[in-house]
C-alpha cells in the first residue's frame, strides 16, 4: 500500500479491509488497555476507533497485542525446517524471530544459511537472521565448514540479515584474535549480539568494550545484574533444556524493564506443541509476578526496538498487523493470529497452507570413517575428568573420578551413573573420535547417538556397553543423520533427520511423536532427564562451561584448551 493510500484510509476517507471491533489493546507505549476498535488496511494498523469497513470481526472483549518475538532461537533445533517450524510457532502468537542458522551453517556452510532463506520465503513468519559469527565455534573442533569475516560479508547488505550472531568465542574476543576482530569490524554498526556465560570483571568488560550489546546464557541474577549494568540488553532465556526464566525474572524492575527481552533459543518439537512458544515464557513470567503489560512488552516492543525494527512490535497507526488476539490477560493464550493484516491462525491451527520445503541439491552429510573409529579407552591411571550434568542449564561441572577398570581398560560404571561419551568426526571421513565419560545422563544399560552435537554436529554416542554405542552411531549413519535408542545390537526407537542431520522433512508432528519414541526408550534405558538426547548434544559445545568433549578430546572451557582425560 502506497503513503498516500494508507493516509486516506488513516482518515477515514475510504472504508478499510478489516475491522476488530470491542477490542482490549495492549498498549506497549503507556501500560495501558485501551478498550477501543482496531482498523486494518493491506498489511498495516491505519486507526483506532469508529471506521467503515468492508469486513468486521467482533472480539467481544478479546485482548489484542502486537505479534510476538523471539529475541534469538535457532531453528534447527526444532528438526524442522522454517515453514514446518511456522505451523508450530504461528498459532501462539509469534509472527517474527530471529535466528542463528549456525547448526546447518556448521554443516553445511553458505549452503545451509541459503537453504534456511530459501524455506521462510513467502512463509506465514517473519524469519530475521543474524549472521553466524562462529562457523566453527572455536579451533578445538572438526566441523563441517568454516566461514571467515570476507565469506559474512554479503549478508550484511541483505535486508533480513541485520548484524552478527551470537559471538561464541567469547575468549577469542577478550584475547583480541584477528579473526574474530575481523567478524566484528565487517559488521560495526549493525547489531552484534553475544554470549559469554560465567565471564565477569575486565574481561567481560573488554568484551562489552568490542561492541557486544546483548547476553542470552545468564543463568543467575548476579550475573544477568553485572551483565545489565554493563548495557547488555539481555535476553531471558527458556527453551527444552536451558530454563532460566524464574532465576532472572525477579531482576525486571520497572526501572530496567526496557533492556530485557524473551528468547526460547533452543526447542524440541514436544515442548513447542504442549508447552508452547513465546506465548509461554510471557505466561511463565506472570505466573512468577511480572505485571502482564510488562511481559507482552518484553515478548514485542523490547526486541523490536533492539533489533531496529520499527515497524512491528506495536499497536498503532502505521504499524504492522502483526497481532495476537487472546481472552485471558493473565494467561495470554491466542486464538487468532494476524501477520500483515491476514488471519493466519485460529485455535492453535494454522488457516493458510504451509509451503513445502525445497529439499532439492541438499547432500548427504554423514561421512564417517567407521573402520577407524574405536570406543576403547585404555586405562592410563586411576581417576579420571568426568563431565557431569548441570540440571535444567548448559554448562557442566568438571569430576576427577575413580574409574572402573576391567582387563586395563576403564568402563562404564551404572552403580555410579557414570556413562561412556564418544564424539565421531562424521564431516570429512577423519576417523577423529573423541573419548570421555559423563555423569548425569541416568542410562542404566544401552546407549544414545546423535548428529546432533552443538555446534559443529558430529556424531555424539552416549552409553553402557561398546556394542550398544556402536549399533546406534553406526544407524544414524545409515539414516543420513538422526537420532537413535538402542539396546545391545536391538535399535529400540529412530528419529530421521536426513536435513544436514539436524531436520526432518516430515509434519513436525511426525517428528514429535518419533522423538516421544525415543525419549521413552530412553527412559526405559533409565535416564530420567526430560530430553537426554538435547542434553547429550550440548556436551560437545565447548564454548559453555566447564568441561565438554568434541572429536578432538576433552576441552578445558575456562582455559579454551584441551585437557587429558587422566588426571594420575
Amino acid at each position: 500500500m502506497d503513503l498516500a493510500t494508507l493516509i486516506r484510509h488513516a482518515r477515514g476517507d475510504a472504508p478499510v479491509d478489516l475491522l476488530l471491533s470491542h477490542a482490549r489493546v495492549v498498549n506497549v507505549f503507556t501500560g495501558e488497555i485501551d478498550e477501543t476498535d482496531l482498523a486494518l488496511a493491506g498489511a498495516r494498523i491505519v486507526g483506532l476507533g469508529a471506521y467503515q469497513a468492508a469486513r468486521t470481526i467482533d472480539l467481544e472483549g478479546a485482548y489484542v497485542a502486537p505479534g510476538f518475538i523471539d529475541a534469538h532461537v535457532h531453528i534447527e533445533s526444532a528438526m524442522v525446517p522454517p515453514g514446518e517450524y511456522a505451523r508450530a510457532v504461528v498459532p501462539r502468537g509469534t509472527t517474527t524471530v530471529i535466528t542463528d542458522p549456525h547448526e546447518i551453517a556448521n554443516v553445511l556452510g553458505l549452503d545451509g544459511i541459503r537453504f534456511m532463506f530459501d524455506c521462510a520465503k513467502h512463509g506465514p513468519l517473519s524469519m530475521y537472521v543474524m549472521a553466524s559469527s562462529c562457523v566453527p565455534a572455536t579451533g578445538l573442533e572438526t566441523s563441517g565448514a568454516v566461514l571467515h569475516a570476507e565469506d559474512l560479508l554479503p549478508f550484511k547488505s541483505d535486508p533480513w540479515v541485520l548484524g552478527l550472531a551470537e559471538v561464541m568465542s567469547y575468549r577469542a574476543v577478550v584475547d583480541g584474535e584477528p579473526e574474530v576482530l575481523r567478524k566484528l569490524q565487517t559488521f560495526a554498526g549493525s547489531i552484534l549480539d553475544g554470549h559469554a556465560p560465567q565471564l565477569t570483571g575486565k574481561a567481560l568488560q573488554a568484551y562489552v568494550a568490542a561492541g557486544i550489546q546483548s547476553e542470552h546464557e545468564c543463568t543467575t541474577t548476579d550475573e544477568a545484574l553485572e551483565k545489565l549494568r554493563l548495557g547488555l540488553m539481555i535476553f531471558i532465556r527458556e527453551g527444552t533444556v536451558a530454563r532460566n526464566l524464574s532465576a532472572l525474572v525477579p531482576l525486571v524492575t520497572p526501572a530496567n524493564q526496557h533492556r530485557f527481552c524473551f528468547c526460547t533459543d533452543d526447542c524440541q518439537p514436544a515442548d513447542l506443541l504442549d508447552l508452547g512458544h513465546i506465548d509461554h515464557l510471557v505466561r511463565e513470567a506472570i505466573r512468577r509476578g511480572l505485571p502482564p503489560v510488562t511481559a507482552i512488552r518484553l515478548a514485542t516492543w523490547n526486541a523490536a526496538s533492539y533489533f531496529h525494527l520499527h515497524d512491528r512490535g506495536a499497536v498503532a497507526p502505521g504499524w504492522r498487523a502483526d497481532l495476537a488476539v487472546f481472552d485471558d490477560l493473565q494467561a495470554p493464550r491466542p486464538r487468532l493470529v494476524f501477520r500483515s493484516g491476514q488471519l493466519v491462525a485460529e485455535d492453535g491451527r494454522m488457516v493458510v497452507p504451509p509451503r513445502a520445503t525445497p529439499i532439492k541439491g541438499l547432500r548427504g552429510t554423514m561421512n564417517v570413517a567407521w573402520d577407524r573409529v574405536g570406543l576403547r579407552i585404555p586405562a592410563a591411571g586411576r581417576r579420571a575428568r568426568v563431565i557431569s550434568l548441570v540440571a535444567d542449564d548448559l554448562i557442566t561441572r568438571e569430576l576427577h573420578e575413580e574409574m572402573r577398570i576391567e582387563d586395563g581398560v576403564a568402563v562404564p560404571d551404572p552403580a555410579r551413573g557414570i556413562a561412556k561419551l564418544a564424539v565421531i568426526e562424521r564431516h570429512r571421513a577423519s576417523g577423529a573420535t573423541g573419548l570421555a565419560f559423563v555423569r548425569g545422563l541416568g542410562l542404566t544399560h544401552g546407549a544414545l547417538a546423535s548428529s546432533i552435537a552443538h555446534d559443529h554436529h558430529n556424531l555424539v554416542v552416549a552409553g553402557m556397553d561398546d556394542v550398544s554405542m556402536m549399533t546406534a552411531a553406526r544407524r544414524v549413519g545409515q539414516l543420513n543423520g538422526g537420532m537413535v535408542a538402542t539396546s545391545g545390537d536391538r535399535i529400540l526407537a529412530e528419529v530421521p533427520l536426513p536435513l544436514a542431520g539436524l531436520m526432518s522433512p516430515a509434519p513436525v508432528e511426525t517428528v514429535r511423536a518419533q522423538v516421544d519414541a525415543a525419549l521413552a526408550a530412553a527412559r526405559a534405558l533409565g535416564s530420567p532427564l526430560h530430553d537426554p538426547f538435547m542434553a547429550m548434544s550440548f556436551l560437545a559445545l565447548e564454548v559453555i562451561p566447564e568441561l565438554k568433549l568434541t572429536d578432538q578430546g576433552l576441552v578445558d572451557t575456562t582455559r579454551m584448551q584441551h585437557v587429558e582425560l587422566w588426571v594420575e
